[in-house]
C-alpha cells in the first residue's frame, strides 16, 4: 500500500493523526471530544441524543477549549410511526421483569429521543462551522448535505457494506468509515436490515478500498497499535477507535459499563436489537441471554428503548447492569483506564507500523 496513505486522511480534516475517537452517544460528552482533539487525532461529540440547548452548550465549551478540528455525529434515520399494538407486546414480553422488580408496566415513560440531522439542526449548528460532521445510518437528503459542504466542513458517514460505501461516496461523503462487524456500538447499515451481509473489517475493507476514490477510515476492533498498522496494511487511510476509549477518565462511561469492561472473564459481545430496535454490539447481559439477542418482538428504532429504560434503571440503582446497553466491540480487552491523550499516544505508533 502507498505510504501517503495516512497522510491522506489527515490533510482532509486537518488533524495531525489518522485517528478518528468514535462518537458515543450516551456514553461522552465534550470532555473526550476536547481531550482528543487537543491531543492531534480527531476528537467527536455524539449529537443524536442531545437537546438543542445541549448540543450549543456542548459547542460553545468544544470551541472555548480547542481550535483544533473536531467532529459532530448526528444520525439519519426516519422517525418511525408509534404502533401500540407492537409495543404492547413487547412490554408483555417484558412484564415479568417488571413484575420482578415491583415496577408498574402503566407507568413507562418516553425515554431520551434520538434525532436525525434536518434543517433545524443545520440551522443551530451553521455558525459554529464545524470541521467534521460524521453521519450514522445514511445521509441527509442532497440539498442538506450541499449546505454542509458551504460551510467548508467535510463529511463522514459509515457504511457496513460495499453498496453502502459506493453509494454514500455518490452521494457527498469526503470519507467513509467501513464499519466492521467488530464495532461496538449500532451498525451504521441503511441500504438493508439484513445482518446477514454485515462482514468482518478486514472483509470489508478487502472489498471497498479498490473501488472507492475518498479516503476510507477503518472501524471494529482497534484496540491497539498493532491493530491500526493491520487496517494500514489493507488500505485504510485512518482509523476510528471507540471502546478503547470506554475507560478513559474523560468518558462519562457508566460504573457498570466499567465493570463489565474492567471484567473481561464475562465481556463476550453479541449483536442486539433489544435495546433500541436496532442491530448493535454489546456486552452480553442477562436480558440480552434470556430474551435472545435479536428478538422479532423488539419495537423498531428507537422505540423499544422506552420500555427498557426503567429495567435499566432500577438494576443500575443496585449496581447491575443487566438491563443496560453495555455498548462495546469484540475487542475490548484493550480498555485501560488512562487519559485519553496517553492512550492515543500509544495507538499512534501504530503508523509507524504500517506496512
Amino acid at each position: 500500500m502507498s505510504n501517503v496513505a495516512p497522510h491522506k486522511l489527515s490533510s482532509v480534516f486537518a488533524t495531525d493523526l489518522p485517528i478518528v475517537q468514535a462518537p458515543m452517544a450516551g456514553i461522552q460528552g465534550s470532555r473526550l471530544a476536547i481531550a482528543v482533539s487537543n491531543s492531534g487525532g480527531l476528537g467527536s461529540l455524539p449529537c443524536a441524543m442531545l437537546s438543542e440547548e445541549k448540543i450549543e452548550a456542548e459547542l460553545t465549551l468544544i470551541k472555548s477549549q480547542t481550535n483544533k478540528p473536531f467532529n459532530l455525529n448526528f444520525f439519519c434515520h426516519t422517525p418511525p410511526q408509534a404502533n401500540p399494538t407492537a409495543e404492547a407486546t413487547w412490554r408483555q414480553l417484558l412484564s415479568p421483569y417488571y413484575d420482578e422488580f415491583g415496577l408498574a408496566v402503566k407507568d413507562i415513560k418516553d425515554g431520551p429521543a434520538r434525532n436525525p440531522f434536518t434543517s433545524a439542526t443545520a440551522d443551530l449548528v451553521e455558525k459554529f462551522a464545524p470541521p467534521v460532521i460524521s453521519f450514522h445510518f445514511g445521509l441527509p437528503d442532497a440539498k442538506l448535505v450541499d449546505r454542509i459542504k458551504s460551510w467548508g466542513s467535510k463529511i463522514l458517514a459509515s457504511a457496513t457494506t460495499v453498496d453502502e460505501a459506493l453509494w454514500l461516496e455518490a452521494h457527498g461523503a469526503d470519507a467513509i468509515i467501513a464499519q466492521g462487524l467488530e464495532a461496538g456500538g449500532h451498525r451504521g447499515m441503511f441500504l438493508s436490515d439484513n445482518i446477514d451481509e454485515q462482514i468482518s473489517l478486514k472483509d470489508l475493507l478487502s472489498a471497498i478500498t479498490p473501488l472507492l476514490h475518498i479516503p476510507v477510515v477503518a472501524a471494529g476492533g482497534i484496540g491497539c497499535a498493532a491493530d491500526i498498522a493491520a487496517a494500514m496494511s489493507l488500505g485504510a487511510s485512518g482509523v476510528q477507535i471507540g471502546t478503547a476509549f470506554l475507560l478513559c477518565p474523560e468518558a462519562d462511561t457508566s460504573s457498570v459499563h466499567r465493570h463489565a469492561l474492567r471484567n473481561q472473564h464475562s465481556a463476550e459481545t453479541a449483536l442486539t436489537n433489544v435495546f433500541s430496535g436496532r442491530p448493535a454490539r454489546s456486552i452480553i447481559n442477562r436480558i440480552i441471554d434470556e430474551i435472545g439477542p435479536i428478538n422479532p418482538l423488539a419495537p423498531t428504532f428507537p422505540l423499544a428503548g422506552t420500555a427498557i429504560g426503567p429495567l435499566r434503571s432500577h438494576a443500575e440503582s443496585l449496581a447491575s447492569g443487566d438491563f443496560s446497553p453495555l455498548w462495546a466491540g469484540t475487542n475490548n480487552k484493550h480498555c485501560r483506564d488512562i487519559p485519553a491523550a496517553q492512550l492515543l499516544a500509544e495507538l499512534a505508533t501504530g503508523l509507524a507500523q504500517r506496512n
